[in-house]
């Protein structure tokens, strides 16, 4: 059997009764960030390290602002800032500009510039199983409160929530419940997150597909069966010119307005890594494939910085910091449920040697979209080598690598390849010939 996580989104029934609850454990995440962002900032600032989730839940396990939570729910948002903290570290290695992780709440001053009062935002409150009893026969849930909040340490006092998700969705084996403040409505929702379990997949066939991921173009996959696909990144990069420059124009960094365009370019980014990732897995499946190598990723982040500045200087921060990781965590997932494995191989050379006769040489990427061997004369996509490469696993001195590169092969499949755009309404869908993707 294979267990698959599945959410689902839940409307509050009995919002009315239950939000100035969910108010207050939202308020109580916000603080609770506050205190241990101004920990880790000082252990920073005096050892020149970053504590990780248990070095904080040790630290803070005692503190009054711990107790406004379920335990498991403190954990979660130590957890949260644990991996902001670290992002952040990898980000400042190419930019000493980037900034840490901000803290949850706005400042209110008055005619004279004194701060008369601050607000802390309401923070997703996130209960593990320990913190949750589920009533499925009647679609109710309950949250255990934090110590804070109960009208006397001993009792046992939680939040009643009755959702309603959308027609067909039966919600079973409740693993995780998410409470989410939807700012533009006012309201508060509910991420429930069940597991499932189905018959272990049996892989599409045995074919090995290669996923190399850049920039100019985030995925380029090529197949065993001379066939080969290009996705490339446009509308992310045109997200990525956007969003900064609209979030730049508010006030507040951390006010209503510029919070809601960061929530919307993460939910579009999120969007595309998923469809991109479903787009892959059904032509794996067509293609009989049983595996996917993909391109280590800290070889990802090591390509050339030339590339990089089609996204700008924070843009590409973000996408390296982030987004290969969240894209390949999302493939593997997919891949699963459909029983094909997903196997990170090493990046080394991939670039630079020819996927048909195997000559290694940094000088035969001529232009940014086009790879041309001077020794046996064959020109291609330069991306589509690289995930020919992959497919191969050339690191690895296995039989179907050698073979391949002994082989009389056609490229026109490399020079080529299908290419596929993203539309934010119908996903990604065929473009009739390759463009040039030159910076």
């Amino acid at each position: 059997m294979l267990e698959v996580h599945r959410t689902h989104r839940a409307k509050i029934r009995n919002h009315s009764q239950v939000a100035d609850s969910l108010d207050r454990h939202g308020w109580s995440a916000s603080k609770l960030w506050n205190v241990a962002n101004y920990h880790s900032r000082q252990l920073w600032e005096n050892t020149g390290e970053i504590p990780d989730h248990g070095d904080l839940k040790d630290e803070l396990k005692g503190h009054s602002k711990y107790k406004g939570l379920h335990s498991q729910s403190s954990q979660r948002v130590l957890e949260e800032l644990a991996e902001a903290f670290n992002s952040w570290y990898g980000k400042r290695k190419s930019d000493n500009r980037a900034n840490p992780p901000g803290y949850r709440k706005k400042n209110y001053y008055d005619n004279q510039g004194h701060r008369v009062h601050e607000e802390h935002p309401r923070s997703t409150v996130t209960w593990k199983q320990n913190g949750i009893k589920h009533d499925a026969k009647n679609n109710r849930v309950r949250l255990s409160k934090g110590a804070n909040h109960k009208a006397h340490p001993k009792a046992w006092e939680y939040i009643l929530v009755e959702y309603e998700t959308r027609p067909g969705v039966t919600v079973e084996n409740l693993q995780q419940v998410r409470a989410v403040y939807e700012k533009a409505k006012r309201r508060w929702e509910l991420h429930l997150v069940c597991k499932d379990e189905i018959e272990t997949p049996t892989a599409p066939g045995t074919e090995t597909a290669g996923v190399d991921l850049g920039i100019c173009n985030f995925a380029a996959v090529a197949y065993s069966t001379e066939d080969a696909d290009l996705y490339p990144g446009n509308r992310l990069k045109q997200d990525g010119y956007y969003f900064p420059k609209e979030i730049a124009k508010c006030d507040d960094s951390g006010g209503e307005r510029a919070t809601r365009l960061h929530k919307k370019w993460s939910e579009r980014r999120t969007h595309f890594f998923h469809a991109l990732a479903k787009h892959i897995v059904e032509r794996c499946v067509e293609k009989e494939v049983g595996r996917i190598n993909i391109g280590e990723l800290a070889g990802v982040r090591e390509k050339d910085t030339s590339e990089s500045k089609d996204w700008g200087k924070h843009g590409n921060l973000d996408l390296h910091g982030w987004a290969f990781d969240r894209f390949s965590t999302i493939l593997e997932y997919k891949a699963k449920v459909e029983g094909i494995e997903v196997v990170e191989v090493s990046e080394r050379d991939t670039s630079k040697t020819c996927c048909v006769c195997g000559r290694e040489d940094e000088s035969q990427r001529v232009e940014r979209g086009l790879y041309v061997c001077t020794s046996c004369e064959a020109a291609f996509n330069a991306d589509m080598n690289g995930a020919e490469n992959i497919r191969l696993d050339l690191n690895q001195s296995n039989s179907e690598s050698s073979a391949s590169l002994d082989e009389d092969r056609s490229t026109g499949w490399l020079a080529q390849p299908g290419v596929y755009l993203y539309d934010l309404s119908s996903g990604f869908q065929p473009q009739e010939q390759v463009v040039d993707c030159k910076p």
